[in-house]
């Protein structure tokens, strides 16, 4: 035990003097003329004006399912959405049973399917379903106009009674962006 903790602090020690350096900064250097460059500020506002430029093209992930929706996915109560940036999730009360309907718009949708493709998962492709459509147990994917979305459903259930409900989630969703 000791030895663990003699390893653990010198570990530490080793980490917490890997940022320090000796070297006084040096000064900024500032351009002056056109040909300035932008500040850090003004880069992180262009990124800033980027990201909501790009946010407000996407459908608003808490819109693509209502409440009613989501209730009759994972076929319980669910407790109202919360959203997080292009997510939207509905959780079972903690009184059970175990349920959750979570829904994804964007580039993480897209990033979910590949994520699971490169995973090697079994999927059917779905006709009529946006541009494409791919389902998963689990978990559906589609995309409509270039815009990815994903609903996921965990449920305690054998995964293959979910494919139906998603299915028409999906359809719902779609119809809604």
């Amino acid at each position: 035990m000791k030895r663990q903790l003699i390893v653990l602090a010198a570990v530490v020690s080793v980490l917490a003097g890997c940022g320090a350096t000796n070297e006084l900064a040096a000064p900024p250097v500032v351009e002056t003329g056109a040909a300035a460059e932008p500040d850090a500020a003004e880069t992180a506002d262009a990124a800033d004006a980027t990201d909501a430029t790009d946010a407000a093209a996407l459908p608003d992930a808490c819109a693509l399912l209502t409440q009613a929706d989501a209730e009759k996915l994972a076929t319980t109560a669910l407790d109202p959405p919360v959203k997080a940036r292009d997510t939207c999730t509905w959780t079972g009360p903690v009184t059970g049973p175990t349920a959750q309907v979570e829904v994804f718009v964007g580039d993480g949708a897209k990033k979910f399917l590949d994520i699971d493709r490169e995973l090697a998962h079994e999927f059917t492709e779905v006709a009529g379903i946006g541009d494409e459509a791919h389902l998963e147990d689990g978990a559906i994917f589609f995309a409509k106009g270039g815009v990815w979305v994903s609903v996921r459903l965990v449920r305690l259930v054998d995964p293959k009674e979910t494919h139906a409900p998603l299915e028409a989630a999906a359809r719902t969703a779609v119809g809604r962006m």
